[in-house]
């Protein structure tokens, strides 16, 4: 019997030269979706006791303990972001630790795509798909938000100030990337005031 084969939703995509910044998808990235009550202490330390660090509590920040992610996504969820190879064996434990806990730990690896995008002007085009001020100081490394993207639901993590993951749901993979490669486009680039030079 045949073993079932992954495919990325962008499998075969690549960025069109001319950009003005680098464009790819992270194909290989797993994603668990954890769910508790910050309230139940036996639940935090039972997450903290399996992924190494403590869960974001405040909205709008993530941590990371070495090649696992967390992201904040609301008061009682969370996204756990580790490598694809990885994600059978730390859902496993998460259950075992959270037995008898009022929790939720599913895979949901395969229900986004992730696009990153990196370079100097990256703010910029995002902007064009999003109200978000990304210009502010609101968003340093380590923040994410979900977000109306291009007309569709996404979420943001700012990875670090120039480089930028865009969760989308795997059905609006393309649909995201032929915008990204059209807005991206070198010719269509924009400095806005907050990141222009200063000569005297």
């Amino acid at each position: 019997m045949s073993e079932l084969a992954y495919e990325s939703p962008l499998a075969g995509a690549a960025a069109a030269d001319g950009l003005a910044v680098s464009l790819r998808e992270i194909p290989d990235r797993g994603m668990i979706d954890l769910r508790g009550l910050t309230s139940d202490d036996a639940f935090k330390a039972a997450a903290k006791g399996v992924l190494g660090v403590g869960l974001p509590t405040a909205p709008r920040t993530s941590v990371s303990w070495g090649d696992i992610k967390v992201l904040w996504l609301s008061v009682d969820q969370w996204l756990i972001l580790c490598p694809r190879t990885k994600v059978h064996a730390l859902i496993a434990d998460l259950r075992g630790a959270l037995s008898g806990i009022h929790s939720l730990a599913v895979d949901v690896s395969d229900m986004r795509a992730v696009i990153r995008m990196e370079g100097d002007g990256a703010r910029e085009i995002l902007m064009k798909g999003t109200s978000l001020d990304l210009l502010s100081g609101d968003y340093t490394a380590g923040t994410c938000r979900r977000m109306r993207f291009a007309e569709i639901a996404a979420l943001l993590h700012v990875v670090e100030d120039d480089i930028f993951d865009v969760y989308v749901f795997r059905s609006y993979a393309h649909y995201t990337w032929d915008f990204l490669l059209a807005t991206a486009r070198e010719p269509a680039a924009i400095r806005l005031f907050g990141k222009q030079s200063v000569s005297l």
